[in-house]
């Protein structure tokens, strides 16, 4: 993979296993190993241990049974029901498996049982390799309080918090007090923004504390919390670590992480731009004494909050695992082999910055509609090839269903430049060649992302989507030429369906099959209807004869000639049009229900009206109902905060939806009464079902 760091340790580096395992590595041979997770981390697992000669062994739930990474493995087994608790996260159930199959190792990935003690502890117990670093390091840095005093007595700079055992809502009030708001209030098991709320104000801190109490438990078990001071203008940092079981550790310097939305990365970078070489000496000291502190043996991460003005660090937590972000790391030769036991085969100054790589999370989400998860169906997915400088890492196939049940990223889109502006003009050209029909993406919002020149600079920080939020989220409505190049695909798609079935027909005589001067839909002039973001648009056409058109998008107060033709490359639908004088090429996808163009801009994607050959024009709109509050999208009844006959005020909870493993609150939207709730806790609701009605303004 070029320069790309493979960090996944299997075979290769089965010396991440604790200590107290060692005698027993050494004479112990791994062919079969056991992925304990799913999507994309699971696929990438089980490539490398295709390329170890390693047998894969899967799991899946209920709704991943027909998923990409159960067609990759050797074998699969059933593990439950959707719902993580009752499948993967049963680690009972996986270890039953594992016996079962013959598995000497079991790897689990990113989240789920990745830094789960109790599951380490139990493989090794019953005779399993837990693929990982020692279970005591999993213990002291997989809970946030334990890591800060570990850190700062290593050391290592700590934030401003409190991390004691006193969970009562008013000690926890009392110490946020102490330390001043802004805070960060912070599962201690946390990670993925999961259990993590930023409180303004001390009338903000009960809801907050109950929100991230009652997510963390949902996610991790644990309800307790910690709280810090919330830095304002904050960078994302973090540091590879390697160590060996003789004390050896060194770092692959730093990656940024700082554009976020809902505290979850969206884009990663290695090296962080805008840091001088004395610093990222720093930060490196820090992580390796960190690592040292707690005895770590394998690859980890350490995480630093930067301040954006004086480049002051602190550290944030340690993850005890393989990172969603590995694969954006520089490495030396692209890959990290060593044997069970030996010492890390380079030095820390054999270990140089080279290049400059991007990594950009493609997720089924609404970025227009605050980062709302989505799910569905990939109707249509088309990515560019992978090469040295380009890489993929997926877990989902064209057909596939983003589920509602977990994390909705569909990709990551690794590149590799010689410097940052190379790198990140290839990531734009990349992204411009990743085309998803069917369910919404970030892919638009990565483009402008990409393209603005506050990110091209390097000025990342943590609230770099809120400051930019005008110039990052700009009105989108379809330009003429994209509605002319939509009416262009219906017209000449139909006609290739109509001659496909004349020809099925065997119909001699059809005015599609036959040359002809004349041809009765000529005469007419054909109204097609598009919808975008519930706003409709009408498009007249006439047809001049069976390769060019008149099509007007202003009702027939002016038009343009058109032509075209519709060619496959690939995967790909081209569309090669010509505007007047004017000549385009773009990508194109068409279904029943939807119409998509792939252009300079990104993906713009039209839902299809019905259309008629009359010239009656016909506008509709919708607009939202103040008489109601609807799920914002597909998620489970998690709790119902009001009843029949309540009375409320705007702004006040309704009721909680669980979508994506994320939490969601919907509060009123005006002062009502309430008329009827439709839903009971634990029912699956579709996007945009009314869940509360209100009674009549």
């Amino acid at each position: 993979m070029g320069l790309y760091t493979r960090i996944l340790y299997i075979g290769q580096s089965i010396k991440l296993i604790d200590k107290r395992w060692k005698s027993t590595l050494r004479l112990r041979r791994i062919d079969r190993l056991l992925i304990a997770n799913r999507g994309e981390i699971a696929c990438r697992v089980m490539r490398t241990a295709k390329r170890l000669g390693i047998r894969s062994v899967a799991v899946y739930s209920e709704v991943d049974k027909n998923s990409l990474h159960v067609a990759m493995a050797d074998e699969a087994y059933e593990i439950g029901p959707a719902a993580a608790s009752q499948s993967y996260l049963r680690g009972d159930k996986l270890l039953d498996i594992a016996q079962r199959a013959n598995c000497q190792a079991i790897h689990p990935g990113y989240g789920f049982l990745s830094e789960n003690v109790e599951f380490a502890e139990n493989c090794h117990q019953n005779g399993i390799i837990f693929v990982g670093p020692p279970s005591s390091a999993i213990r002291d840095m997989g809970i946030k309080s334990t890591s800060k005093h570990i850190m700062a007595n290593a050391g290592v700079p700590v934030i401003q918090g409190y991390h004691g055992d006193d969970q009562t809502n008013e000690t926890l009030r009392k110490e946020a007090r102490k330390i001043g708001f802004p805070i960060m209030i912070k599962a201690v098991r946390g990670g993925g923004g999961k259990g993590m709320r930023i409180v303004n104000s001390e009338e903000e801190f009960d809801q907050a504390l109950e929100s991230a109490r009652s997510e963390s438990q949902k996610s991790f078990g644990d309800a307790v919390v910690l709280l810090e001071k919330f830095i304002k203008e904050p960078r994302h940092v973090e540091v590879q670590v390697f160590a060996d079981q003789h004390g050896n550790v060194v770092y692959l310097h730093e990656r940024d992480c700082s554009v976020q939305r809902r505290h979850q990365k969206i884009i990663e970078e290695a090296p962080a731009p805008g840091l001088s070489d004395d610093l990222r000496r720093e930060l490196g000291g820090a992580a390796v004494r960190a690592a040292k502190a707690v005895g770590y043996v394998g690859a980890g991460t350490v995480e630093f909050i930067l301040d954006k003005n004086t480049h002051s660090f602190h550290f944030m937590e340690m993850n005890t695992r393989l990172q969603v972000e590995h694969p954006v790391l520089i490495w030396w030769n692209g890959k990290l082999r060593w044997l069970a036991g030996e010492n890390l085969p380079l030095s820390q100054k054999e270990i140089p910055i080279r290049g400059h790589s991007f990594e950009a999370r493609i997720y089924a989400e609404d970025p227009q509609g605050g980062f709302l998860p989505g799910s569905g169906v990939l109707s249509h997915l088309s990515t560019p090839p992978p090469s040295e400088d380009v890489r993929i890492e997926t877990g989902v196939r064209e057909g596939d269903e983003v589920s509602v049940h977990y994390d909705p990223m569909i990709a990551k889109l690794v590149v590799l430049g010689t410097s940052r502006s190379e790198a990140l003009s290839k990531l734009e050209a990349k992204l411009l060649e990743y085309n998803i029909a069917g369910v919404e993406t970030n892919v638009n919002f990565l483009l402008d992302l990409a393209r603005h020149p506050e990110f091209s600079s390097g000025n990342v920080h943590t609230n770099f989507i809120r400051d930019y939020k005008d110039s990052l989220f700009k009105e989108i409505q379809p330009t003429e030429t994209q509605l002319i190049q939509a009416a262009l695909v219906m017209i000449l798609e139909d006609q290739l369906d109509e001659i496909d079935e004349a020809q099925l027909r065997n119909d001699r005589y059809s005015p599609f099959v036959v040359e002809s001067t004349f041809r009765v839909n000529y005469l007419h002039e054909r109204d097609l209807k598009f919808q975008f973001r519930e706003k409709d648009f009408s498009v007249k056409v006439k047809f001049t004869n069976k390769e060019e058109f008149s099509i007007s998008c202003d009702n027939g107060k002016s038009w343009k000639k058109v032509s075209g033709k519709i060619s496959k490359v690939d995967t790909k639908t081209i569309l090669n049009c010509t505007i007047n004088d004017g000549k385009t090429k773009i990508g194109v996808y068409r279904n029943e229900d939807i119409l998509v163009l792939f252009d300079d801009r990104g993906k713009m994607q039209f839902n299809l009206l019905q259309s008629t050959f009359s010239t009656e024009d016909d506008h509709g709109s919708s607009t939202a109902s103040s008489d109601k509050a609807t799920a914002p999208m597909p998620g489970i009844i998690d709790k119902l905060l009001v009843k029949s006959g309540d009375a409320v005020k705007k702004g006040d909870p309704l009721f909680v939806l669980i979508a994506m493993k994320m939490e969601y609150v919907v509060k009123a939207n005006r002062d009502a009464k309430i008329k009827d709730v439709m839903f009971n806790v634990g029912h699956n609701v579709a996007k945009d079902s009314v869940v509360v009605q209100f009674e009549e303004e």
